[in-house]
C-alpha cells in the first residue's frame, strides 16, 4: 500500500528530513520534497531517486498549499538553530505548515521536535532564564499545535543528541575541535547523554506512515543508548584509528575561551538535567535501534580528523 501514499518531506535537504525522504522513497512511498532550490546537489539526489520536487519556502503560504496538493501525510521539520534574536520564525513557520496542512485537508501529520519537552518546567532554575527558555516553550507550542490542530492522524517524534553530529555537516559548529582529534566540553566526560542515530528516526517515522493507527497519538522520544563521551571518544578512536581526547572545561574557562553561552549552558544541562529517555519503553516498538558503536563502524569514514 506504500506506492499508493504520497509523502510531503519538509527540510529534505537538512539531516532529518534527507533521512526521512530517502529511507520513505526505499520503501516504496510516493515522496514530494519541499524546497527553495531543485538543482542544489542534495535535492537533485532525492530527485535521481525518484523524489518530486516542489518549490516553495514556510514563509510563503501560497506556496506551501501549492506543496500540499494531493498529500495523504507531511513530515514536518522545523527550522534547525536556537532564536537567539528571538525572531519567533521557527514558531511562524511550523504554525504556517499546520495550517497549510490542515487548510489542504492533509489526514496525517508527522513533525519533530526534541526530546524533554514535557518536563522543561522541572528543570532546575526554570524560570530564571538560564536554559534560555525560548527554546524550549517554542517546541512545545509547536508540538501543542500539532495536538490541537485536528488533523486525524498525527504522530510527534522527539530525538535526544544525534549521532550524526559528530560526522554531519553540524560536526564543526558542535565540536569545532574534533578534526584537531579533541572534543573540549563543560560535560563531565562520564555524564551519559542520549543518542540515536538520523536512520533510527527515519524509520519510526516511515513506520509511523505505513501503519498510522498503531502511531496515532504518540509523542515518541528517540534514543538507542546513553552513552558519555569518554565512550564515544573510545568508540571513535578504536573505528578511525585516530586518537579522540576528551577535554572537560569548567564554565568559565569555556567561556573565556569563546564557546558560546548557550552552548556552554546546554552542555551543563547535560550533567544537571539530561534528556532521560526511556529507552526500554522505546523497544516495545519492535524497531531496531543502533548503537553508537554500530553506527560508527558504519560511518567511520565520515570522521574529519587529521
Amino acid at each position: 500500500m506504500n506506492n499508493q501514499k504520497l509523502i510531503l518531506v519538509t527540510g529534505a535537504t537538512g539531516l532529518q528530513g534527507g533521512a526521512v525522504a530517502n529511507e520513505a522513497l526505499k520503501q516504496g512511498f510516493k515522496v514530494r520534497i519541499l524546497v527553495r532550490d531543485k538543482n542544489s546537489t542534495k535535492a537533485q539526489a532525492l530527485i535521481q531517486k525518484g523524489a518530486e520536487a516542489v518549490i516553495g519556502n514556510f514563509d510563503d503560504p501560497t506556496s506551501l498549499e501549492n506543496a500540499m496538493k494531493n498529500v495523504d501525510a507531511v513530515f514536518s521539520v522545523p527550522i534547525s538553530g536556537i532564536d537567539t534574536n528571538e525572531t519567533d520564525r521557527e514558531r511562524k513557520q511550523a504554525f504556517a505548515l499546520i495550517q497549510s496542512a490542515i487548510k489542504s485537508g492533509v489526514e496525517q501529520f508527522v513533525h519533530t521536535s526534541v526530546a524533554a519537552t514535557s518536563r522543561y518546567t522541572q528543570f532546575p532554575e526554570w524560570g530564571t532564564g538560564y536554559w534560555f527558555e525560548k527554546y524550549w516553550t517554542d517546541k512545545w507550542d509547536i508540538e501543542e499545535a500539532v495536538r490541537s490542530a485536528g488533523f486525524p492522524l498525527w504522530t510527534i517524534v522527539k530525538p535526544a543528541c544525534i549521532m550524526e553530529n559528530f560526522t554531519s555537516e553540524k560536526s564543526a559548529f558542535m565540536y569545532p575541535d574534533l578534526q584537531q582529534g579533541e572534543i573540549k566540553t563543560v560535560t563531565f566526560a562520564d555524564t551519559p547523554i542520549d543518542h540515536i542515530a538520523i536512520e533510527d528516526l527515519a524509520s519510526f517515522v516511515c513506520a509511523a506512515f505505513a501503519d498510522p493507527k498503531k502511531f496515532n497519538k504518540h509523542n515518541i522520544e528517540l534514543a538507542a543508548e546513553s552513552i558519555s563521551y569518554k565512550k564515544i571518544a573510545e568508540i571513535i578512536s578504536e573505528v578511525t584509528g585516530k586518537q579522540l581526547k576528551i577535554t572537560t572545561l569548567g564554565i568559565e574557562e569555556a567561556l573565556e575561551q569563546g564557546i558560546h553561552p548557550l552552548a556552554v549552558r546546554g552542555e551543563q544541562w547535560n550533567n544537571v538535567v539530561g534528556y532521560n529517555v526511556d529507552i526500554d519503553l522505546l523497544k516495545t516498538y519492535n524497531i531496531k535501534l543502533t548503537s553508537f558503536k554500530e553506527w560508527a563502524e558504519k560511518n567511520k569514514d565520515k570522521f574529519k580528523i587529521n
